[in-house]
């Protein structure tokens, strides 16, 4: 194989794609559209978009409803001197948003209450109403129980736990568990979008220069096995451009984003909510403060972006050869989808739990690898031979994809009249 020869493709399917608008405007607006949702989170943080909602509480007990009102005297109304069926049509006339009749035995035999509404206000409606009921039922409790100040204060009272990290070198560090779980996951889903949409650049051009017989020209001077090598380089320097670009976008937009957004928030307070959804002031100094990302997360984010970019390319390269349209790809694109798709599902699984069972073997299966470890390297300290072993076993696979992609390929770009079959693919193969 000519290198030279190799280069030259490589540089021409470079350098017309990065003149494409598709490529230009892929580019630029992946950053803008970062913005814009940085711009659109600072909004919705600083707007105080909180709606009033109004339950009405009919208290046989006669005790519970104070305390509601001591909770929210807008939200909770109490009528307790009126029917049910009033009730009823005041939620109807949307009078009231809902009510809320309250027994001697919802306090003393557990029976569950029963909140009719119209539907309006959503889930920090029902967790706010769940969360005061419940805890004003269990005051009447402990009052009834006499129990004492005391006894009172401990049974409220919750310890917090906070969570540091101790590295293989034994040191302690801040734990960032959540906010490295989504960044996990989100790289796992952009590799994902890259391998569709980096592999479908290559089968749609392979496509397209065999529909204008263009691939007869550059056939003619090209050896197949170079042809297809420089493609998915010129490809491949395409992605690693595109990537660098949106990488030092991203990075200084996230670097601004704290200020800015503590600039525009300022002594706002954020709406009040629920206190299973309540977000405290540390809560909202800590999405200010974003941790840092190092060095070696974004070197092995790209390796195996590249690796399975790499993998899973020649075979986008072997569908497009044996296909004489887009269309007629589909057929063809089952083998290469099927795994794309566990990895992606796995990705989930991986995200919650990164040590277990099934995300390590994935992380570990070249067709998953690209995915699932990556997830698994943002979240937990995964050791360096199990990286290594992902990296070879990627390359070794990467090789025998090689050889079937390149064989078939040799053939399917100078094939016409029908879209090749599995069966045709084989015979290929095995010439």
């Amino acid at each position: 194989m000519s290198w030279r020869q190799t280069f030259l493709v490589l540089k021409r399917e470079y350098i017309t794609r990065v003149k494409s608008k598709g490529f230009i405007w892929a580019t630029i607006l992946v950053p803008v559209g970062f913005a814009l949702l940085i711009g659109v989170g600072i909004f919705i943080a600083v707007w105080d978009s909180e709606i009033t909602y109004s339950l009405g509480v009919s208290d046989e007990t006669g005790q519970i409803v104070s305390t509601l009102q001591d909770f929210d005297s807008e939200r909770y109304v109490d009528y307790s001197d009126l029917p049910v069926d009033s009730l009823r049509a005041m939620v109807l006339r949307d009078e009231i948003n809902g009510y809320i009749i309250i027994t001697e035995e919802n306090i003393t035999e557990d029976r569950p209450l029963e909140l009719i509404y119209s539907g309006s206000g959503g889930m920090q409606f029902l967790t706010a109403v769940r969360s005061d009921f419940r805890e004003a039922i269990r005051q009447e409790r402990l009052v009834r129980a006499e129990v004492g100040e005391d006894v009172r204060s401990i049974f409220e009272s919750s310890v917090a736990v906070e969570s540091r990290r101790l590295s293989r070198e034994g040191e302690e560090r801040e734990d960032d568990t959540e906010f490295f779980s989504m960044v996990g996951f989100f790289m796992g889903i952009i590799i994902f979008g890259a391998i569709f949409g980096y592999g479908g650049y290559i089968m749609r051009g392979v496509i397209e220069e065999k529909t204008n017989r263009i691939i007869e020209v550059i056939a003619s001077s090209v050896r197949p096995i170079e042809l297809l090598t420089g493609k998915m380089a010129g490809v491949g320097a395409i992605a690693i451009t595109q990537f660098a670009i949106w990488i030092l976008a991203l990075t200084g937009l996230t670097a601004i984003s704290g200020p800015i957004a503590a600039a525009f928030m300022g002594d706002a307070t954020p709406p009040q909510m629920p206190d299973e959804m309540a977000a405290t002031e540390a809560d909202i100094n800590t999405l200010l403060n974003i941790p840092t990302i190092e060095t070696s997360l974004i070197v092995y984010f790209i390796v195996f972006f590249l690796l399975g970019y790499l993998l899973y390319s020649s075979l986008f390269a072997a569908v497009g050869s044996a296909a004489d349209s887009e269309t007629d790809t589909q057929q063809l694109m089952l083998p290469i989808t099927a795994p794309i798709m566990i990895a992606y599902i796995i990705l989930f699984h991986a995200m919650r739990s990164p040590d277990s069972t099934i995300s390590v073997v994935g992380s570990l299966i070249p067709f998953f690898a690209p995915i699932v470890m990556v997830t698994r390297i943002a979240i937990t300290e995964v050791p360096f031979w199990q990286i290594g072993l992902s990296i070879s076993l990627m390359l070794l696979t990467f090789v025998g994809t090689m050889w079937l992609s390149a064989r078939i390929y040799k053939v399917g770009i100078l094939s016409y009249g029908k879209t090749a079959s599995f069966k045709d693919l084989f015979k290929w193969i095995r010439q």
